[in-house]
């Protein structure tokens, strides 16, 4: 059994690309994808990191995202890492040769618009007789 599955949450880069692929003429979108991971190194220090990942969205899913995504939205995406190789010439003259290439993104299957309200705070709610009255969470 193999599975081949990613699940990401994170902001759009800049607006989604609405693409046709030259041979079928299916409609997709490309996207870029930030999220960020922290942690606490041997220094005691907390680091982080931003890592951009490459989304493509085929058909309706690609027309959705390029139709109703902007920059900056917060989404959920959940689909599979896939992989295309392209061939690069690097060098000059006599010198140059092809070196081949991978290139990774994610094939979007779900992608989800997560809501950006701002979060209640106990200092937000008025106390009842010495106790929080409604609180959300």
């Amino acid at each position: 059994m193999f599975e081949n599955k990613v699940q990401l949450i994170g902001y759009l880069g800049k607006n989604p690309e609405l693409k046709s692929a030259r041979k079928t003429g299916r409609k997709f979108a490309t996207m870029s994808l930030a999220t960020k991971r922290a942690w606490k190194g041997a220094d005691e220090n907390w680091h982080s990191k931003v890592e951009w990942h490459a989304l493509i969205a085929w058909n309706g899913l690609g027309e959705y995202a390029a139709g109703k995504l902007k920059k900056g939205d917060h989404l959920y995406v959940e689909g599979s890492l896939v992989s295309s190789v392209y061939e690069k010439e690097v060098g000059k003259g006599k010198n140059k040769i092809n070196v081949p290439i991978t290139a990774w993104q994610v094939k979007a299957e779900t992608i989800r618009k997560l809501n950006r309200t701002k979060a209640v705070s106990p200092a937000d709610v008025a106390p009842v007789d010495g106790e929080l009255a409604d609180v959300p969470f």
